[in-house]
C-alpha cells in the first residue's frame, strides 16, 4: 500500500523517539493499537450487520422451467423437514407438505444461507420463514455447522 523501505521506517523511528521521548513512545504505541482494535471491532460489526441486512432482504431464489430446485442428498439432523410424529409421517405418506415442529429445548437459531446465529428471543428470528429456520441447541453446535455470532443478540452460553 505504502512504499515504505526500512530505512524509511527506522526515520520515522527516530524523529518520533526525539519528539515523544523514550518515556512517551510505548504509551504512543499501546494507544495506537487499542485504537487499531476498536477500528477493526467496529468495522467487524458494521460489516456483519449490513451482510445481516441484505440477507434479510434478498428475494427468494425463482427456478424456471428449465431448472430445478436443489434436492437434498441426505437428510441431516438438523432439517426440519424430517417427519418423526405420526402425524407427520401420515402426512409425508398422504403427499401433503409436513408441518415442522419447534422444540422449545433449542436456544439458537439460524437462517438456511445466511451466515448468523440468534438466540430464539432476537428479533431477527422474527423476521425468518420458518421453513428457512435451523436450530440448534447450543452455541457449539452453531458453530461447528459454520455460524458466527449476531451481533445484536450476541448469542452465549453461561459456562
Amino acid at each position: 500500500m505504502f512504499d515504505i523501505g526500512l530505512q524509511e521506517m527506522v526515520l520515522i523511528g527516530v524523529i518520533a523517539l526525539l519528539v515523544f521521548g523514550p518515556s512517551k513512545l510505548p504509551e504512543l504505541g499501546r494507544m495506537f493499537g487499542r485504537a487499531m482494535r476498536e477500528f477493526r471491532r467496529a468495522s467487524d460489526e458494521f460489516r456483519s450487520t449490513v451482510e445481516t441486512n441484505l440477507q434479510i432482504n434478498d428475494p427468494e431464489p425463482t427456478y424456471s422451467a428449465t431448472t430445478s430446485p436443489p434436492v437434498p442428498t441426505e437428510p441431516t439432523a438438523t432439517d426440519t423437514s424430517i417427519a418423526t410424529l405420526p402425524s407427520e409421517i401420515e402426512a409425508a405418506q398422504s403427499g401433503e407438505p409436513a408441518v415442522a415442529v419447534e422444540t422449545p429445548s433449542e436456544a439458537y437459531c439460524a437462517q438456511r444461507g445466511s451466515r448468523l446465529f440468534h438466540r430464539r428471543e432476537c428479533a431477527w428470528v422474527t423476521r425468518m420463514p420458518e421453513a428457512d429456520r435451523i436450530y440448534m441447541k447450543t452455541v457449539a453446535d452453531a458453530r461447528d455447522q459454520g455460524f458466527s455470532t449476531c451481533p445484536v443478540c450476541e448469542p452465549w452460553e453461561p459456562a
